[in-house]
């Protein structure tokens, strides 16, 4: 067998029932004594079924364990730090190829005082993650029938299952090609660990400060004060190297020596000595740790060894970590302010996760200012562990908790992401600012999906798939969160305007028009009701003026009968405080007017003496909040995509093809023929063609395929428009010699394929969020059309068809200019299968089928070009 073109992480972490989590590594001939001692710790019950009956441990038994080359034996190691301080392995899984090469049979064995919590589920799924990478199909697994747990295991896992009984042994047969079962299970199982691993955080029942200083002006000791003046509900330990009491609470030298193991740990020490504080504190059995400490890979190469040792640190004792290099982290449901900000958390239900310290500040200053209350905070700095996706799995259940506002700088799973946001926000709008846009998406691309797909587009893609609200500025977050925090959602984009200031209702209309709202025409019903209430000189077309001698009353008039119009939405109402009336009379009406509505009223006040809570400063942020909203409304009506299985794909073939290029280089183009293999093997619909190696060999292919032919250069990666090397149309054997002549032997000859539209379908890796489809016009004029909508892979049924049915490619799919409509099944089918081979193999790094031939019956690709790159390693060992 081909070695694996991707070689695993060493190291990968996992969660697990209970919340800790757990370190797996593959063991090395150096943990031979180690694991022999482990085999031979287990209770005689769990070695008889384990090892069938025989309880003889020794060499032999561990030595298929200690060989992990990833293609034909695979092994896993977990390992927890005992009460001396040492590590020990706590649990083993293995798998080792049979003679069929497309299975493995696999076995597990875990600690004692373990079972129960995951670890079996854990060490299945992270192999068969590593034997589908080595083209193994299936484990197989005897087990014996007493064996309940590890038929649990398997049972539970998600992947599809057979069992047979035979000679007093269960053989249970796993297909690992990961189905929407498995990972729906997977996830469910991740949602649960990951959201009781956070309830420390969020819940403590005393919290400890290591670096509390009794000296004002500390981060420590202000962080500490901070955590009294919140009047925590729990005790309160400050920890500093004198043991100085701390606003008047006494003080120690270690978290060792408090009375009580507190919930959570919060270290302020400087970088250097953050990590003998840790272990301190984990040795004692602190559960979560969150350091506000800078000094780690902020900072360069020796800060970034520093993060990883204190992240080894606090998985070898199963523990979870915010930071380090954060502003801390606050709850309103424990009352604490683990933070060193300058103001406390204003109470409320808005949670919110910054990965910069500053905008954390700034945005807690500001959601004060407007009115806004948070639930919780929480500025996860160098995110070592504890991310944006944990959060999210928190708060999904936070009763606590309507809306989350995330500011973002980056992804470490966007895939999962998009899955946990999409779970998120079909229960509580999911707000996100992304920063680091501009130009971000700039970089080297030598095919036109690259040029295509820049990484700001690929945001715009995986938020609008995962039911996230972009907003753009901190200005669009807060009045975003103000919306959805006091109105409900709008079911549709018309909106009325009711202003005391004519300009400005215009530019509220022009704000609307630009944030994708529209301003209908009133129902006649509407204007005769409004011309009955208002002066004479009012303008009750849409906006509606009330002049600036309106009271509070025209206000509280005209509201209803704009609520009650069957084409009305929402409401935008602007306010500019005039001599007649008050900014507090004018929104005190507003209230009761539309108390009990299910329409959103967005109230703007436009006055020197501030922007009222809950209320909008300009008409244009109310515009842009409302376009959000509508946003959110047309994403939850969107129905949950279900992404399709797919027959007919040789996934050894497809791995052979990227296996053998690879070798030539770590990053090639593929040839004609190796592309055409790969797609094949996916099912990809290919123009007939043939390779040739002489001018008279071209003349026999095209005779063979019948004329008119296309003859183009066979050179890897070429674009064949731009040198020059293509032919159309030839319709001889004279022709294409003089072709095949002038491009220069080896030449490709292809079917000439005429009618229908030339579309773009395409795929790549993109470096933050991974694998992306492109769809969009082809043909030579694909990059200068442009247009090209992004989804992310594995395509689900719905991505597909708002690809096929939006934009420029939408009109060409229905029949432009009396052109009849393309077979939508035939691309769907194409767009599922190029999403399904971008996702199994990422080490299709770029590919391109442009054109691709629509037809009103088919549809087939008539050009690819394919680069194949290796993987850049996993930047975390976190595999959740």
């Amino acid at each position: 067998m081909q070695p694996m073109t991707t070689i695993p992480s060493e190291l990968e972490d996992v969660v697990l029932r209970d919340g800790s989590t757990l370190r797996l590594r593959p063991p090395g001939p150096e943990d031979e004594a180690e694991l022999i001692a482990f085999l031979e710790g287990l209770s005689v019950e769990s070695r008889y079924l384990r090892f069938h009956g025989a309880t003889r441990i020794g060499p032999a038994t561990v030595a298929s364990a200690l060989g992990t080359d990833w293609c034909e034996r695979g092994s896993l190691l977990g390992e927890r730090t005992g009460a001396d301080g040492a590590l020990r392995p706590v649990a083993l899984g293995t798998y080792v190829r049979l003679r069929d090469p497309h299975r493995a049979e696999v076995a597990f064995a875990v600690d004692d005082a373990l079972h129960g919590q995951g670890i079996g589920t854990r060490l299945l799924e992270r192999l068969a993650s590593h034997a589908a990478k080595a083209g193994i199909d299936e484990f197989v697994a005897e087990v014996l029938p007493e064996n309940h747990a590890m038929l649990g295991v398997f049972a539970s896992a998600g992947f599809a299952e057979t069992r047979r009984l035979e000679g007093g042994v269960v053989e249970v047969v796993l297909a690992l090609h990961p189905s929407a079962e498995a990972v729906a299970r997977a996830d469910a199982r991740d949602h649960v660990a990951t959201a009781t691993s956070l309830v420390p955080f969020f819940r403590p029942r005393s919290v400890a400060v290591v670096g509390a200083s009794p000296r004002r002006g500390t981060i420590g000791g202000e962080l500490f004060r901070n955590v009294l003046a919140a009047e925590l509900d729990g005790a309160a330990y400050p920890v500093n190297r004198a043991a100085d009491p701390v606003g008047g609470v006494p003080a120690y030298h270690a978290v060792s020596e408090l009375p009580a193991t507190p919930d959570l740990a919060v270290i302020c020490v400087p970088g250097a000595a953050v990590l003998d504080a840790a272990a301190d504190a984990l040795a004692a059995g602190v559960k979560a740790l969150c350091v506000v400490s800078a000094g780690f890979a902020e900072v360069g190469a020796e800060g970034r060894a520093r993060q990883d040792e204190l992240l080894a640190l606090v998985r070898a004792y199963g523990a979870r970590l915010v930071g380090p290099n954060c502003l801390g982290i606050a709850s309103t449901a424990a009352h604490l302010n683990a933070t060193f900000a300058r103001r406390g958390l204003p109470p409320g239900r808005i949670a919110f996760s910054s990965q910069s310290g500053a905008l954390g500040l700034a945005l807690l200053e500001q959601a004060d200012e407007r009115g806004l209350g948070l639930s919780s905070f929480v500025s996860i700095g160098n995110k070592a562990d504890v991310s944006s996706n944990d959060l999210l799995e928190y708060w999904q259940d936070d009763d606590a908790t309507d809306v989350v506002l995330l500011y973002l700088e980056s992804f470490g799973n966007p895939r999962k992401f998009a899955r946990v946001a999409s779970r998120v926000a079909r229960r509580k709008p999911v707000l996100a600012m992304r920063s680091g846009t501009s130009g971000a998406g700039a970089r080297a691309a030598s095919s036109h999906t690259a040029a295509l797909a820049g990484s700001d587009r690929a945001v715009d893609a995986l938020f609008w798939q995962a039911g996230v609200l972009r907003a753009r500025t901190l200005e669009e977050l807060l009045d975003a969160a103000v919306l959805f925090s006091t109105q409900p959602l709008p079911q549709g984009e018309r909106v009325a305007v009711l202003t005391n200031a004519g300009g400005l209702g215009i530019l509220c209309a022009d704000a609307c028009e630009a944030s994708g709202l529209s301003l209908p025409s009133l129902a006649e019903e509407t204007v005769v009701a409004l011309r009955a209430v208002l002066p004479e000189e009012a303008s009750v077309a849409n906006p509606i003026d009330l002049l600036g001698s309106a009271t509070a009353e025209s206000y509280r008039q005209a509201l209803p009968l704009l609520l009650a119009d069957p084409g009305v939405d929402a409401v935008i109402s602007l306010f500019v405080p005039p001599v007649v009336a008050t900014a507090e009379d004018v929104l005190g009406a507003i209230d009761a007017a539309c108390a009990g509505a299910d329409k959103p009223v967005l109230r703007v006040v436009m006055s020197s003496e501030g922007t009222p809570p809950g209320c909008f400063a300009y008409p244009e942020s109310a515009a842009r909040a409302l376009g959000l909203a509508t946003r959110r409304a047309a994403w939850l009506r969107r129905p949950a995509p279900v992404v399709p299985e797919l027959e007919g794909i040789d996934r050894a073939a497809a791995a052979a093809v990227v296996d053998g290029a690879l070798e030539r280089g770590d990053d090639t183009w593929l040839t004609p023929a190796e592309a055409r293999r790969l797609l094949l093997a996916y099912g990809l619909p290919l123009v007939r063609e043939t390779l040739a190696d002489t001018p008279g060999a071209a003349v026999e292919a095209a005779a063979a395929i019948g004329y008119p032919v296309v003859v183009k250069i066979a050179a890897a990666g070429a674009h064949k428009t731009e040198s020059g090397g293509v032919f159309v149309d030839l319709r001889d054997g004279a022709a294409v010699r003089r072709a095949a002549e002038a491009i220069g032997a080896p030449v490709v000859v292809q079917q000439y394929v005429t009618g229908g539209v030339e579309l773009l379908a395409g795929a790549l890796q993109d470096p933050v969020f991974g694998p992306l489809v492109a769809f969009g016009p082809g043909g030579v004029y694909a990059e200068l059309i442009g247009s090209a909508r992004l989804a992310l892979a594995p395509l689900g049924d719905v991505d597909v068809e708002e690809l096929l049915t939006s934009g420029k490619a939408g009109r060409l799919v229905a029949g432009w200019r009396n052109a009849p409509p393309a077979d939508r099944n035939a691309l769907a089918d194409l767009l599922h299968r190029l999403g399904r081979l971008v996702d199994d193999r990422p080490e299709v790094a770029e590919l391109d089928l442009n054109p691709v031939i629509a037809l009103a019956e088919g549809c087939v690709a008539v050009d690819a070009r394919v680069r194949v790159a290796r993987p850049a390693e996993r930047p975390s060992p976190k595999t959740w």
